[in-house]
């Protein structure tokens, strides 16, 4: 079979990653051990490869294939958080600067975008360790070409690149005694895994099998006060750079004398720098003479540990919510929530979310998001939010209609556990649907649609198609009720018929005289109808 690139296939995988990054960033950061200490590998991983996905998302339909693989490393390259999305950056921009997208991918080509790739990253890193993210890559590369040598396809090489990239990721305690120690793998190189067994999903159908990554037996961190490692630097910086190529070598050996963990990537004017030194300044100097460093961030290890630099706050507790629709959004208002709202022309951002959750003023902010691709964003927004000593809680609603049932239920005089257990009961016992109209033909996983066709869908996934509205509306409604059943919320989408809320409520009660049922004007795009069920 060939492999050929798409451009539609290209933003799916780059919503995968993000997916696949966002279910276990968590874990990720428990592995963090190397360089420092400090749990972020995971979420800094992950940040960065929502930053290439956020760049694709902005661009048109009609964008090309090279086109979006540009904004895609480009975002990357400015997007990268921390030692490991820097080097993730340029792993990818490095392997696809190695292949002309529009052609097809054989395993040879494979082969040799992942040396390059490997290669690139080695020459990024000021001082490379064994059993880091850069031994996953470099393993990565020995399985495409050991693919190509054997004469597979380009999806085959993906595979063998994936699988060897498993496997050296389990040696890496072996590699490195801090590893062993701590009794975990690489952080990095779990990251590195999560990405290209996203990418052999993709390609492939198949669900990768997970090796071992966790014995837990943390290392013990150091107190508040001290740097992290002994006589190691105490700060990390990090800026992007606008500069002439010929001026990084020797920004290289003056950064590489003044500490240690230095990745530098880019090309073609533009940089991410990243080091840990404990002269801040001269850091920043270096790249001055260099070119023009801008979006410089600095951080303190020791007060990333500490986590004592909150600031006066005016209440107690604040519910961030996630909507979409006018409606959706007055009547979270009226409850007391703080709302983001969003579309799909305008989706939210992690800068979006990180300053709601600081500008909420409150010393505990419980979240809804209300969204499946917004749940991991606010995850990693809440641990900024909790480094700056606020107390956060994402629950993870799906649905609109799950927030308005968590928020229903919220009460500030509560504990702030208590009141996050009833709001989390609540949403968890809500059962959500809604209707939309398809605007193309397609297939879906309750069998192929035309234009026009109303689509049902139950928990996420969409189940009926037919063309009559309320029949549809009728059979997720079937799917939704149970016995147990006591209330049904109908939230009205923008330019819905009136028509058909009366319509449903006659029906509902006619059947179930037991069931209260509850209309509200959402006006939220796309969907005539939201629905849930308590």
């Amino acid at each position: 079979m060939v492999l050929q690139l798409r451009p539609d296939a290209f933003r799916v995988w780059t919503q995968l990653c993000v997916e696949s990054l966002s279910r276990t960033r968590a874990e990720i950061d428990a592995l963090n051990v190397f360089p420092v200490p400090d749990s972020d590998t995971g979420t800094n991983s992950y940040l960065t490869i929502v930053a290439g996905a956020e760049a694709v998302a902005a661009l048109g339909e009609d964008a090309t294939l090279p086109e979006l693989v540009r904004v895609y490393t480009d975002g990357l390259l400015t997007g990268a958080k921390g030692n490991s999305g820097v080097i993730l950056s340029q792993l990818a921009r490095a392997t696809f600067g190695a292949i002309d997208v529009d052609q097809p991918l054989t395993a040879e080509v494979v082969a040799s975008a992942f040396r390059a790739a490997s290669d690139a990253a080695h020459a990024a890193v000021g001082t490379p360790v064994e059993g880091t993210i850069l031994s996953v890559a470099a393993a990565a590369a020995q399985g495409a070409e050991a693919a190509a040598e054997a004469g597979l396809s380009g999806q085959q090489a993906f595979a063998r690149a994936a699988g060897q990239a498993r496997e050296a990721l389990e040696r890496t305690p072996q590699q490195m005694e801090m590893l062993a120690r701590a009794g975990v793998v690489d952080a990095g190189g779990r990251a590195l895994v999560v990405v290209l067994d996203a990418t052999e999903q993709a390609l492939t159908g198949r669900t990768p099998e997970r090796g071992r990554t966790h014995v837990p037996v943390p290392e013990p961190l150091p107190a508040a006060g001290d740097d992290f490692v002994a006589g190691g630097p105490a700060y990390e910086v990090m800026y992007l750079l606008e500069a002439d190529d010929p001026q990084i070598p020797a920004l290289r050996d003056k950064l590489q004398g003044l500490g240690d963990s230095l990745v530098v990537v880019g090309g073609e004017r533009l940089w991410n720098v990243h080091v840990h030194v404990d002269d801040v300044g001269a850091a920043i100097e270096a790249g001055m003479a260099a070119g023009r460093p801008y979006r410089i961030a600095v951080t303190h290890f020791a007060d990333q540990i500490a986590s004592q630099t909150a600031s006066a706050r005016d209440r107690g507790r604040a519910v961030v919510v996630a909507t979409t629709g006018s409606g959706v959004s007055a009547l979270c208002r009226e409850a007391g929530a703080d709302v983001l709202e969003f579309t799909r022309a305008a989706p939210l951002g992690f800068a979006q979310m990180t300053a709601a959750l600081r500008e909420a003023g409150a010393d505990e902010v419980i979240v809804l998001p209300n969204n499946q691709r917004y749940v991991g964003l606010f995850e990693a927004a809440a641990r900024e939010a909790r480094e700056q000593g606020i107390r956060v809680a994402v629950i993870p609603t799906h649905a609109q209609v799950q927030g308005l049932s968590a928020l229903a239920v919220h009460d500030p005089g509560l504990g702030f556990d208590d009141d996050v257990v009833a709001m989390s009961s609540a949403a968890a016992a809500t059962q959500h649907g809604a209707v939309t109209i398809a605007t193309e033909p397609g297939i879906t996983m309750a069998g192929p649609c035309r234009a026009g066709d109303a689509l049902g869908v139950v928990s996420g996934d969409f189940a009926v198609v037919g063309t009559d509205l309320v029949t549809v509306v009728g059979d997720v409604l079937d799917r939704l009720l149970s016995p147990s059943a006591e209330l049904v919320t109908l939230v009205l989408g923008e330019g819905a018929d009136p028509g058909l809320a009366r319509e449903l409520e006659s029906r509902i009660r006619d059947e179930r005289v037991d069931l209260d049922v509850v209309v509200y004007a959402g006006e939220q795009e796309n969907y005539p109808l939201f629905i849930a069920v308590e």
